[in-house]
């Protein structure tokens, strides 16, 4: 393999390999016309059943289990790969054209929230449920819930991308992001040993969220083999903490749960 030279000014790959390489591109915006299907449920959900995408429907599903009844929603598949996040009416709702996406329609005017974290932080606070009102615990919860939002990208996009999804395998990369996801594990097991849930005594938005990517991986559940390689065996806390949360009736539901096609 030769040496990598870098070039004076980048330019986009012909092709760049890999399970993404030929549906990234280096700019923002709709590529093709869409008309996204709603449905007469108070709140609509573009999503896929990702770490991110679980997310929002396991909070759904915990609002639910709450007697929640505005928290009924209709949800449909985006297919990422096959770029059904690239469409006009998906791109109206997010710009970023990533997963996943919430349309509430339950007022006078629909509002559209993006961002994973945001979403749950959105619904947190329009029902009053999984997040402390007591300002000293709210803002625990919300330190690990945007712990998770910085995190999860090496999570996901470092390890997870040059670990399996890369055409080839270069020990750099995967050196330097197995590093950054174990010390990421050995930060949430140590937490775990203070404490029953991530930001204190109770199950908040906090734990779904950072549950969705790292309990998942304690699960080895993320990546085939991901797990095994990164001995995940070894964080005891975090794995008591992980089982405590897969066992939850709303978390398993919001695995499980359907997608609607959009086509």
């Amino acid at each position: 393999m030769s040496e990598y030279q870098l070039p004076e000014v980048w330019e986009n790959p012909a092709n760049m390999g890999g399970a993404w390489g030929g549906l990234n591109q280096p700019t923002a915006g709709a590529r093709f016309e869409q008309e996204l299907p709603r449905g007469d449920k108070p709140l609509q959900v573009y999503s896929l059943g990702t770490p991110n995408g679980v997310k929002v429907t396991i909070l759904l599903e915990e609002l639910r289990e709450l007697g929640v009844e505005a928290a009924d929603y209709d949800l449909y598949k985006i297919a990422i790969g096959e770029g059904d996040q690239f469409g006009s009416d998906f791109v109206a709702l997010n710009p970023n054209s990533k997963i996943p996406v919430l349309l509430d329609q339950s007022g006078v005017d629909p509002v559209s929230v993006f961002e994973s974290a945001n979403i749950l932080l959105y619904l947190a606070e329009k029902f009053g449920q999984l997040i402390p009102t007591d300002a000293s615990k709210r803002t625990q919860v919300l330190n690990w819930l945007f712990w998770s939002a910085g995190a999860a990208p090496f999570l996901g996009g470092g390890f997870g991308h040059f670990f399996h999804y890369a055409p080839e395998k270069i020990e750099y990369p995967i050196n330097r992001f197995a590093m950054e996801a174990k010390r990421q594990l050995d930060l949430l097991d140590k937490e775990l040993a203070k404490r029953a849930y991530i930001a204190g005594d109770e199950y908040s938005i906090a734990d779904i969220a950072i549950w969705s990517w790292y309990g998942q991986l304690a699960q080895d559940k993320l990546w085939p083999r991901a797990g095994h390689f990164l001995n995940v065996s070894e964080y005891k806390h975090l794995q008591a903490w992980t089982e405590k949360i897969a066992q939850r009736p709303a978390v398993k539901r919001g695995l499980s749960v359907e997608y609607q096609s959009i086509k």
